[in-house]
């Protein structure tokens, strides 16, 4: 019985990764989606496509742009556990700062 509660537990976290991972690489090409939209817009010759483009495009700069700024906050939360000389929340603010970053580009 604990082994089927065990290998319910490992599915069920096994998804969760799963799910977490794929949400992760899509925050990450916010910036590539607002370049390729504003680049299909640019390209475009009739101005329903051009708008559709641009609004997609403003969406996921919008969403880069927040990113950047959490991203810059979790750094000065860095600077200033560091400064303090708590390493542990340092890294974590670090590591926060990381995953923003990346998600914006």
């Amino acid at each position: 019985m604990k082994l089927t509660n065990m290998t319910c537990k490992a599915l069920w976290i096994g998804i969760a990764l799963s799910v977490a991972s794929m949400g992760a690489y899509a925050a990450e090409s916010h910036m590539a989606q607002a370049l390729k939209h504003a680049e299909a817009g640019a390209k475009a010759s009739d101005a329903k496509a051009i708008t559709e483009h641009a609004e997609s495009a403003k969406s996921h700069a919008t969403i880069a742009e927040e990113h950047l700024k959490a991203g810059a906050v979790s750094l000065d939360s860095a600077i200033e556990h560091g400064k303090q000389g708590h390493a542990d929340l340092a890294k974590k603010a670090a590591e926060e700062a990381v995953t923003h970053l990346k998600a914006a580009q």
